[in-house]
């Protein structure tokens, strides 16, 4: 199997931490971005990139600025909006040359994915969706609210405990002990990342976000493919069937069993879906 590399990269006056996989024998498609969510980092696709590598793929997984091993700025120097994010990751494509590309997102922040495709057309050639919030009404779960309110969100997201329970208690499934070390330590490591998330779901602006993602998908051309854990605790799934249908080239795959993060515990029905969506041309 190709191998994954870790890598560190300075872009403007941040460090950022990814994951990358180079193809022996590339294909003529864009690489593969793959974007997590809250309040998880690129460890999560850690299990499937060389699966899209070994297929031809350049595939590319950064940890969002504030998360994993990127750097954790305090608010001064970065406001953790929706649109600095979206700033920051073209900036991000800019450093490392990479002019277009296929996207993966997942989860809160992998809306922040959506709108870079929505402002930025001409640099996304195709869209895989695995439970973001596109949909009328998405909302933070309770327990994610609280953590953006005073005092209580400053001792909530300092806790790496909270962190296990977010990505169990969204899943719906219990994930390893291996795993959730990986995803508590940078909470044991620096009380930046509480903070960092914190401000992160201050910022995300979900209904102004998903009112610009709902009017800029009924008008999307290129080629949509939602992959939907249909146990979502904190999504849902009301409404997502009329959504795909407003894109013109959207397909919608349901894993009637999988929640929140389907990528933690369904990744071969996942990569059954993307590799043959990423391989196809455009209708």
């Amino acid at each position: 199997m190709p191998t994954v590399d870790e890598k560190l990269v300075k872009v403007g006056e941040f460090e950022w931490f990814y994951r990358e996989s180079l193809p022996e024998a590339p294909i003529d498609r864009a690489p593969i971005l793959f974007l997590h969510g809250l309040p998880s980092r690129s460890y999560t696709w850690s299990g499937m990139l060389a699966s899209y590598t070994e297929a031809g793929f350049r595939t590319i997984a950064p940890d969002w600025l504030g998360f994993g091993q990127s750097e954790m700025p305090e608010r001064y120097r970065f406001n953790y909006s929706a649109d600095a994010y979206v700033e920051a990751l073209v900036q991000f494509l800019d450093v490392l040359e990479v002019e277009r590309v296929s996207l993966v997102v997942q989860g809160f922040l992998g809306s922040v994915g959506l709108l870079l495709a929505l402002r930025h057309r001409d640099r996304v050639d195709r869209i895989a969706i695995l439970n973001a919030p596109i949909l009328p009404g998405a909302k933070l779960p309770f327990k994610m609210q609280q953590m953006t309110w005073p005092l209580v969100g400053d001792m909530l997201t300092q806790d790496p405990l909270a962190i296990d329970r977010l990505l169990e208690d969204g899943s719906g499934f219990t994930i390893p002990d291996e795993d959730l070390d990986v995803y508590r330590r940078p909470w044991l490591r620096t009380s930046s990342a509480g903070r960092s998330l914190m401000y992160a779901l201050r910022g995300l602006q979900l209904p102004e976000t998903i009112t610009e993602i709902t009017s800029g998908f009924a008008h999307w051309s290129s080629p949509v493919l939602v992959v939907w854990g249909m146990n979502d605790p904190w999504l849902g799934s009301a409404g997502l069937r009329e959504f795909v249908a407003t894109i013109g080239d959207g397909t919608l795959v349901e894993l009637p069993e999988a929640g929140h993060f389907p990528q933690e515990h369904w990744t071969q029905e996942i990569n059954e879906s993307l590799l043959p969506f990423f391989r196809r041309s455009a209708l």
